[in-house]
């Protein structure tokens, strides 16, 4: 099959090891910087594989209990394979990058979906909740992914990387730091904070570098949590094998770098681990546009995303406007994370009168291949946002009836050892 192919004939520029702490692991880094220098260099049009571990780094299990989404330290995640330098890239042009294949090793055939803690990480209904650990553990066997947390379901997986751009210049550092600083500073007391700016504390790069180099990168590298003008953690679930990207460069040679490889994820990633994080390689392909920045008028990346996309054409619509989700009937005008959060609160409550228990629809949602549009953004005061889940993940009918919904049993998902909730 391709996917075989792809792994034997292609080098592999970039080795990890799924299993070993990232900290150990020569090829990763955990921070945006322009001297990070790259670890490897390829021609345009060359083909070749790189490997990436999961976005924690090996912190998480495959077991029944929470606690390791719990005490996770996020202040070394999104560790990222590279930098690449692509042969003839400039600043001011445009990377062309190809996903040709995103699969997980065999040696790791699973994955996870996570609740995090409201103090550490959050998540879209962090403060809601009250939000405590619990996560799902998935299977994979071919291109389906199965849980014993979640049981009663089987969705195909459209995999990719959540995490992939070029390394930012000197000038675009300081004004992520700048402008990303300042909002931290008008929030000071937020919890969930708002932004994360740089920590020198749980930085990395693998590389043997200069001392003073590496204090520098510490003390200035941007956090890898959101996207921005260079992509990033973008988490566009759609960038899988048979996408392409352009991305703006920023350095000479682009320093492509890849992360946060996710088997499977909805619209949204609601609970903030909410894809199916997985460790795997990842095969790309390369080219460059010559002034590619001032030709697109780019002032973030543009994608093409994948061709190959699960066939689940019947789908459940759950509605939000732009309406208070705590209930006390607060209008908000044209909100559309209003919106888009009282759809997923909605399709929760659905998911609920099945069987799931709260844990188990948020995971769900946040994991399976459920699709989420704005449907309205000029009706004021209501945005309308819609989330799609698909019928034919399901082994049993969900369908609404006269009769009411059946209610079955589905268990609960691993949750923390002392059984917080």
């Amino acid at each position: 099959m391709a996917t075989v192919a792809n792994s034997v004939a292609h080098p592999t520029l970039v080795s990890a090891d799924p299993f070993v702490p990232a900290r150990e692991q020569k090829n990763l880094h955990n921070r945006w910087h322009p001297d990070i220098p790259a670890i490897a260099t390829v021609k345009p049009g060359q083909v070749f594989n790189v490997e990436c571990v999961d976005w924690t780094g090996a912190q998480i299990g495959n077991n029944d209990t929470s606690d390791d989404i719990r005490d996770v330290d996020l202040t070394s995640v999104h560790n990222l394979s590279g930098p690449i330098a692509v042969e003839g890239a400039e600043p001011g042009d445009c990377l062309v990058v190809d996903i040709l294949d995103v699969r997980p090793f065999d040696k790791m055939p699973w994955g996870y979906t996570g609740i995090f803690e409201l103090e550490n990480g959050g998540g879209l209904f962090a403060r809601e909740f009250q939000s405590r650990a619990a996560k799902a553990i998935w299977d994979f066997k071919g291109v389906y992914a199965t849980s014993r947390h979640i049981p009663g379901v089987r969705f195909a997986g459209v995999s990719h990387p959540g995490l992939i751009g070029t390394a930012p210049s000197a000038e675009l550092l300081a004004t992520w730091n700048k402008r990303e600083g300042a909002l931290i500073e008008a929030h000071a007391n937020a919890v969930p904070p708002v932004a994360y700016g740089p920590l020198a504390p749980g930085a990395y790069v693998g590389q043997d570098l200069p001392d003073d180099v590496r204090a520098k990168i510490y003390r200035e590298g941007a956090r890898t949590i959101p996207g921005r003008e260079h992509g990033g953690n973008c988490d566009i679930k759609n960038l899988s094998r048979g996408s392409r990207c352009y991305f703006p460069v920023f350095v000479k040679g682009a320093n492509l770098s890849v992360g946060d490889l996710h088997f499977s994820q909805g619209d949204g990633e609601l609970s903030f681990c909410g894809a199916i994080e997985m460790a795997g390689i990842v095969t790309f392909s390369t080219s460059i546009i010559k002034g590619g920045v001032e030709k697109f008028a780019m002032k973030q990346p543009i994608f093409l995303p994948s061709p190959v996309d699960p066939q689940y054409s019947a789908k459940l619509i759950f509605q939000g406007i732009s309406v208070d989700y705590h209930g006390d009937g607060t209008q908000y005008n044209m909100d559309a994370t209003v919106a888009y959060k009282q759809a997923a609160l909605n399709a929760i409550a659905y998911l609920m009168k099945i069987g799931y228990t709260r844990e188990q629809a948020y995971l769900l949602l946040s994991a399976a291949p459920v699709e989420s549009h704005i449907g309205a953004i000029v009706d004021s005061p209501n945005a309308c946002v819609t989330l799609g889940l698909p019928l034919g993940i399901f082994e049993h009918d969900i369908l609404p009836k006269d009769e009411g919904l059946k209610k079955l049993e589905f268990g609960q998902c691993a949750v923390r050892s002392d059984g917080v909730l």
